[in-house]
């Protein structure tokens, strides 16, 4: 390769990095889409190896927040030992998704990048690739919760396939900005008219779930959330545990008088640990006995009651932090103060009298199936419990769009109780109601409603997703078919 040339293709992929960290910042906090399909016009005229370098920069700097779990001393590892783990994690993060990049990189590079069927078949793997990885064992957030909190419209797509689907549009959109930019100069005009249609069709198809005059009237019903705000690193010395009953006696007792029948504290209860008497419900995270296995769970405490009578399990737990495979040979309860943790099951819907909700439990918010099942199953609303402490601002504001996402998805009110936020109410259609002040301990009424009718989403499911990879793939292989006269 001759020397300019070789300086050309670094230049390309040092700004396909660059692109690549700008795809990052696209996501929450800014939640800006334009951004976002600035940064993939270079990703889909890339090589594989640049298509890996703007998959890095795009996942380290979108998941920057791994970073603030340094200090680890509260979990017993030393101090000098604290900041490698964590940077490590961070960059295995990166590297698997530069990996999983030049994967895709390389299927678009063969394919061909300019051919409308590449594009489908390649944005529709993407996208359910990012499903996929959102069900799996770690938190993944990806290029699905970006339209949030700028773009609602947009968002609105996923009432009709989900965060997949999202994911999948802008990749189109992206691909649609470089075919306009390469294209000769004769069809850019047309290409750019092409452009401007799928932006209008797209953000008309998602508003058209959101219109206020599509919203589903349902019955309406108070809850009280209480936001401990207890720091994460002393949350289970014992005179914190003692406060933390403390308050949540005193917000039961608030509710009665109130006369909101449901208290949401989120609070981590100890094993056996009984409730504070008064009438009202509650639903309070803690830990439950199921057999010889500790479950962590969202556990239901009836009116004048102390004692547990239903729980939701935690399905997804984390790996060697709340859950070690073969952890009776290793005898190590993992990287975690909560350590020893088993995996319930999938089923995320909690039966109570009054409307029952699904229930996300930390970062199970990742991913939209266990809710849909839920909602589908009878499900009127949505309960996120989540502890984000001591990580920064950014990954409440990301876990504000995760909920607002999965709120679109499944047409359900959203409620987040979490120990230093966010918690808040969100509505049917995305939009943030009412909110607690972050970092503080607060009690707050939250008014929601209780709805019943089935999005598009909570019936197809990835249905258009998949529809787009098999119109994307029968497309490739017609133009991979030998042609009458191509010599063999």
């Amino acid at each position: 390769m001759p020397a300019q040339a070789m300086g050309d293709d670094r230049r390309f992929r040092v700004i396909t990095a660059l692109a690549g960290a700008l795809a990052g910042l696209s996501l929450a906090p800014l939640g800006l889409p334009p951004l976002l399909w600035l940064a993939l016009v270079p990703l889909w005229g890339a090589s594989p190896v640049g298509a890996g370098l703007w998959g890095a920069a795009a996942v380290l700097v979108s998941h920057r927040w791994l970073l603030w779990l340094h200090p680890l001393d509260w979990i017993g590892v030393p101090g000098p030992l604290s900041l490698p783990i964590c940077l490590a994690l961070w960059l295995t993060c990166g590297l698997a998704g530069g990996l999983l990049l030049s994967g895709w990189g390389w299927l678009v590079h063969r394919l061909g990048p300019r051919r409308l069927a590449t594009a489908l078949l390649a944005s529709g793997l993407w996208g359910l690739a990012e499903v996929l990885l959102a069900a799996g064992p770690l938190f993944w957030i990806g290029l699905g919760t970006s339209p949030l909190p700028a773009d609602r419209p947009l968002a609105g797509l996923a009432a009709l396939g989900g965060s997949g689907f999202v994911a999948a549009v802008q990749l189109l959109i992206g691909w649609c900005c470089w075919r306009t930019l390469v294209a000769p100069a004769a069809s850019r005009r047309g290409w750019g008219l092409g452009l401007m249609a799928l932006l209008l069709f797209s953000h008309g198809l998602g508003w058209s779930q959101l219109r206020p005059e599509r919203a589903e009237r349902g019955e309406p019903f108070r809850v009280l959330v209480l936001q401990p705000a207890v720091p994460t690193r002393e949350k289970f010395q014992p005179e914190r545990q003692r406060d933390l009953l403390l308050q949540i006696a005193t917000a039961r007792q608030q509710a009665a008088v109130l006369g909101v029948p449901l208290l949401l504290p989120e609070g981590t209860l100890v094993l056996g640990q009984s409730m504070p008497e008064a009438d009202a419900e509650v639903l309070s995270g803690g830990f439950r006995l199921e057999g010889e296995e500790l479950r962590s769970s969202v556990l239901r405490f009836e009116p004048g009651t102390r004692e547990a009578s239903g729980w939701v399990d935690k399905a997804r737990v984390v790996p060697l932090g709340e859950w070690v495979p073969l952890a009776g040979l290793w005898r190590w309860g993992g990287l975690s103060a909560v350590g020893g943790v088993e995996p319930g099951p999938p089923s995320r819907l909690l039966r109570r009298h009054g409307g029952n909700p699904a229930v996300a439990i930390c970062y199970e918010l990742a991913s939209g199936e266990g809710l849909r099942q839920a909602s589908a199953a009878g499900a009127s609303w949505l309960l996120a419990s989540a502890n984000l402490d001591p990580y920064p601002a950014l990954l409440r504001d990301q876990f504000t769009a995760l909920a607002q996402l999965r709120a679109i998805e499944v047409g359900r009110w959203l409620v987040s109780s979490a120990n230093t936020g966010p918690s808040l109410v969100i509505d049917s259609q995305g939009l943030v109601r009412a909110a607690l002040p972050p970092g503080r301990s607060q009690l707050g009424v939250f008014k929601l409603e209780r709805l019943k009718r089935a999005t598009t989403y909570q019936i197809w499911r990835e249905a258009p997703l998949i529809l787009m990879i098999l119109l994307g793939g029968a497309g490739c292989i017609w133009f991979q078919r030998p042609r009458r006269g191509q010599s063999h």
